[in-house]
């Protein structure tokens, strides 16, 4: 088999999914040594660094293939927590709203503001966000998990109790 654009990706993405990094990110490197322009390369990459533990890494991966496609969801919200992960929040808060202005209806994103607003102690903002998340996705037992917490936080007694409702009736 050639060592193709293809191959390289396909074989580091098989390589990441092993656990195998180290070995991943040499093949994308080789495959973006023959075409620098191509985003998902990148967010693979960016993805594979983060899986690794090297965050620092991802961003700049991800903000490479964030510059390639700047309409990308994925890549926006990506690059929003791994801001977060970074301590950078009011980049993450960028990113994520950049995501939303594409896709108000990205549960994913809802909760990952949420998160953001959490961790800043801006509770009444979490709790929005959160609802917001499932109001999109009823079913989407973090957001739950999280509004209860964040309810708790709020003193809202009968909101928390009506999300451990809710989670013990998906199961959890």
């Amino acid at each position: 088999m050639h060592n193709t654009f293809e191959n390289l990706n396909n074989q580091a993405i098989q390589l990441a999914s092993e656990g195998q990094y180290t070995e991943a990110v040499a093949c994308f490197h080789a495959a973006l040594h023959m075409d620098q322009s191509n985003y998902l390369v990148w967010y693979n990459l960016g993805v594979t660094y983060r899986d690794s533990g090297d965050t620092e890494a991802a961003k700049k991966a991800m903000l490479t293939a964030h510059q390639l496609a700047p309409e990308d969801e994925d890549i926006l919200e990506n690059l929003s927590v791994l801001c977060y992960l970074l301590n950078s929040i009011d980049e993450a808060f960028y990113y994520a709203r950049k995501a939303l202005a594409l896709n108000g209806d990205n549960a994913h994103i809802w909760n990952n503001m949420g998160v953001f607003w959490f961790s800043r102690q801006q509770y009444t903002d979490a709790a929005k966000a959160f609802e917001s998340a499932l109001a999109i996705y009823p079913h989407y037992t973090d957001a739950l998990i999280n509004l209860r917490d964040t309810y708790e936080e709020l003193h809202n007694d009968v909101g928390r109790d009506e999300c451990i409702a809710r989670l013990r009736q998906l199961g959890n």
